[in-house]
């Protein structure tokens, strides 16, 4: 009966989040759409050679942006107490199916961008892009992928479940904000939509965004496919065997790595290293959905409501 009521308060949790975000959203939207109005300087006259600019009052997109960033490190806590509660009523690291592996994910995504908006405080217009995402996958984890707390299969009780699933949420977590930083530099470069894209940080700063993101985010992924190969030697005698999970991981750690070069090479260090990078988020969402809830596999562990 205890572990029951542990994984309702899990999943009360795990909604509780998802609102908390969803307003989050909403707010950093009223911050982005008030920001160009409330730009304004209050000047005072004290004689005709004399100009006395006066400390202006905090704009209304500065509250909105300030309540929003609060209501995202809040529902990180939820969502953080929400998964352990979801360990402790499984008896198990949470991290068996596809609703905690996407749980584990959007909570990395998360709280790299709390970091990063730590780091650089000129970024918060972009916390609404963030959460868009962040919302639809938690969205459809509670909703299409939802499974109930239990024991996982015996090929997944293993202690690699820990260091292998648990490094590549977090990597594929970390990859999440640069795949939209880099949607955005492409925007603000481009030059369409030139109004609402005027309200972004600069390209160079989103630019830089993507890149240190992604050079700490791709040695974990690297790490966690190594694992991965010696978990498959121990559970299916090889280290490899172009499993489509496999195959598609491969595919993305080369899409990354083409980043990472092209990104320290002249010429391409602007569109066309962000559409590279674009592309190695594109292969991370195909990977996570199609491959895992379409395309039968070793992998095969969604855990999906049958």
């Amino acid at each position: 009966m205890v572990l029951t009521d542990l994984a309702l308060y899990s999943d009360r949790l795990y909604m509780a989040a998802v609102a908390v975000y969803v307003l989050a959203m909403v707010l950093h939207g009223v911050e982005y759409a008030a920001e160009r109005a409330s730009k304004q300087v209050l000047v005072g006259a004290g004689g005709p050679d004399v100009e006395v600019e006066e400390a202006p009052a905090r704009p209304r997109s500065e509250r909105y942006g300030r309540m929003a960033v609060s209501l995202t490190v809040l529902g990180v806590g939820l969502h953080l107490v929400s998964i352990v509660l979801r360990g402790l009523a499984a008896e198990r690291w949470p991290l068996g199916n596809m609703y905690e592996f996407t749980s584990a994910i959007t909570l990395a995504a998360m709280v790299t961008w709390i970091v990063m908006l730590r780091r650089t405080p000129s970024m918060r217009p972009v916390g609404m892009f963030v959460l868009f995402p962040v919302v639809v996958l938690l969205f459809l984890g509670g909703t299409v992928l939802y499974a109930p707390a239990q024991p996982v299969m015996p090929a997944l009780q293993s202690y690699w479940l820990v260091i292998h699933v648990t490094t590549i949420s977090i990597a594929s977590g970390l990859l999440l904000v640069p795949g939209v930083a880099s949607l955005l530099f492409l925007l603000r470069r481009s030059g369409k939509l030139p109004e609402f894209a005027a309200k972004l940080p600069s390209a160079d700063v989103l630019d830089r965004l993507a890149y240190r993101v992604t050079i700490i985010g791709f040695p974990l992924y690297t790490f966690a496919v190594i694992a991965g190969a010696i978990w498959a030697e121990a559970a299916w005698g090889r280290f490899w065997g172009w499993d489509p999970k496999e195959t598609v991981a491969f595919v993305a750690w080369v899409v990354y790595a083409a980043y990472l070069h092209a990104r320290a090479t002249a010429g391409w260090r602007a569109e066309r290293a962000a559409w590279i990078n674009v592309l190695g988020f594109a292969v991370m969402i195909f990977n996570l959905f199609f491959i895992n809830m379409v395309v039968a596999g070793l992998h095969s562990y969604a855990g999906l409501p049958g």
